[in-house]
């Protein structure tokens, strides 16, 4: 899997720094820490410790800087473990990257040096993913290239590092919502259903399989979908479908409003990781590409991240509208920045 890589994010402004930490934001860990004046101690931005005076804090790039500036680490956040964890997952992605079959979480958590269930949970909190499923994700994507090559299913299956085509066609149907064959022939005897909503932001194309939603889209109608999807059966929505439009519509006039809904697309490892990160952005809040970059294990792809958000298929389900650049601003959207305003303001009047 192929990822651009972006020099790493330049340290937030002060006032940015004291904002992550009134926050206590997990995804800043790594990239600064606040050293206290009157303690003499310094911690990650997403310590639990009751917080000081803003008079009273400082921030500085790392935890060296930091030593070097006379402040100790805080005993209950380890500022100094945040680098040693990150660079531990970056280590068991290569791992199972360069592994031909997907090695157990033992194996991975081994050669990170940590114990397999610490890092577990470890590596699902930096990356938004298990280590099986981020290998299970590494192989699909694998397979949908290799089929995308052209040559024979059977030989993709194998390519891909799958022992026996049973669960290439398992993974297959979980993460690209149809089996290796139907994905090579461009949707070939897949059914997907389709609604086409006048909504308060203008018209909106809502697609689903009988897995779940695979398009939410403005100003695409079901021209649009039929090119994504040449051989697939494209049919007017049924009763299941209708309902699920009409909830699309309503968290479009109220994008804070909490929706469960079924969901049937596929993106390699890394989108995935960032349409979680996406999603775990509470309602009126906003984050920068580098911090979504951050969240998932991986400060030094930002731009990579912004193309994820590009390629997110579920607009506002997979809300990146709430994804600014780092100077504040409302940046890039797929379906224009006045729409992305306006679901920031109707979010932060919820």
């Amino acid at each position: 899997m192929r990822q651009m890589e972006a020099p790493t994010p330049a340290m937030p402004d002060a006032e940015a720094c004291w904002d992550a930490f009134l926050r206590r934001d997990r995804g800043l860990d790594g990239r600064f820490v606040g050293a206290v004046l009157t303690t003499g101690i310094y911690c990650k931005p997403s310590c639990a410790a009751r917080h000081p005076r803003r008079e009273n804090m400082v921030f500085l790039a790392d935890p060296q800087a930091a030593r070097a500036a006379g402040f100790r680490a805080c005993l209950r956040c380890r500022p100094d473990e945040v680098g040693r964890d990150r660079l531990a997952v970056e280590a068991a992605v290569a791992f199972i990257a360069a592994a031909e079959t997907p090695p157990s979480l033992e194996q991975v958590a081994a050669h990170a040096g940590y114990a397999p269930h610490h890092f577990h949970r470890l590596f699902k909190r930096e990356t938004g993913m298990t280590p099986a499923a981020y290998a299970r994700s590494l192989r699909t994507e694998r397979l949908k290239n290799a089929l995308e090559e052209g040559g024979s299913v059977t030989g993709a299956i194998y390519e891909a590092g799958y022992n026996a085509p049973s669960r290439a066609y398992a993974d297959a149907e979980r993460h690209l919502g149809m089996t290796p064959s139907a994905w090579k022939d461009g949707g070939r005897e897949v059914v997907i259903r389709y609604a086409e909503r006048a909504t308060s932001l203008g018209p909106v194309l809502v697609a689903g399989t009988e897995r779940g939603l695979c398009r939410i889209s403005f100003d695409e109608d079901v021209t649009d979908l039929r090119q994504r999807f040449p051989k697939a059966e494209i049919l007017p929505a049924d009763a299941r479908l209708e309902g699920l439009a009409a909830q699309v519509e309503q968290l479009i006039d109220d994008p804070a409003r909490p929706l469960d809904l079924p969901l049937d697309v596929c993106g390699t490892a890394f989108q995935q990781a960032v349409w979680a990160a996406l999603r775990a952005i509470p309602p009126g809040e906003t984050r920068s590409y580098g911090e979504i970059a951050a969240a998932i294990g991986k400060p030094g792809a930002v731009r990579a991240a912004g193309t994820a958000c590009g390629d997110n298929a579920l607009v506002v389900l997979i809300p990146c509208h709430r994804v600014l650049r780092s100077d504040g601003s409302l940046g890039g959207y797929a379906y224009g920045v006045e729409r992305k305003k306006a679901l920031l303001e109707r979010e932060k009047r919820a």
